[in-house]
């Protein structure tokens, strides 16, 4: 039987996660496995992935193959790591204690990387933002500007047009006046 490290796919449309699960080889994608040995969720920033490291490490070594997404997935957590060197305790090559503290030291510069990774993604997100921000409010002070020079255009035609029928209403009546006197009201 063919074993392969691979993923499962779950979650709904353009939203996806997945099992990384060791399966059969002739067994459906999101069929029938052997054992569930971590999850991964691609929409974070970065990729969130749990993996149990020792587990894989196991089921390398009992040959499972793992896909080439799964490979770059066991090779980002440390597993293909471990694998190595247990092939060198295997061999001889190495003590367990030496081997252990060399992953340690492999897994604490990997973290370390990956938080300054993160770092710069939060910089340049809070960069970006401020930008955008900065773009927007200049954008609304000239929607706001626009607006105030549109309301002072509006109420000065209102007022040159109230002036000009106010004018002619009294030059309309001023002759009306002069021509009939007022007459005393009959008491």
């Amino acid at each position: 039987m063919s074993v392969k490290i691979r993923l499962q796919r779950h979650g709904r449309s353009k939203s996806p996660f997945y099992h990384v699960v060791v399966a059969d080889s002739r067994a459906p994608r999101d069929g029938k496995f052997i054992e569930k040995i971590g999850s991964y969720l691609p929409q974070t920033q970065p990729a969130t992935i749990e993996l149990d490291v020792d587990r894989a490490a196991y089921w390398l070594q009992n040959g499972a193959q793992p896909t080439d997404t799964c490979r770059a997935i066991l090779s980002y957590r440390g597993a293909l790591m471990k694998n190595h060197l247990q092939k060198g305790v295997a061999k001889g090559a190495l003590t367990q204690e030496q081997a252990d503290a060399k992953f340690e030291a492999w897994m604490g510069d990997k973290n370390n990387k990956v938080q300054a990774h993160v770092e710069r993604i939060k910089g340049a997100f809070s960069k970006e933002a401020q930008t955008r921000l900065a773009a927007e409010a200049k954008a609304n002070q000239a929607r706001v500007d626009k607006i105030a020079a549109k309301a002072a255009a509006d109420a000065a035609a209102e007022v040159v047009v109230e002036e000009a029928p106010a004018s002619e209403e009294a030059s309309a009546e001023a002759p009306a006046s002069e021509e009939a006197p007022a007459e005393a009201p009959a008491e």
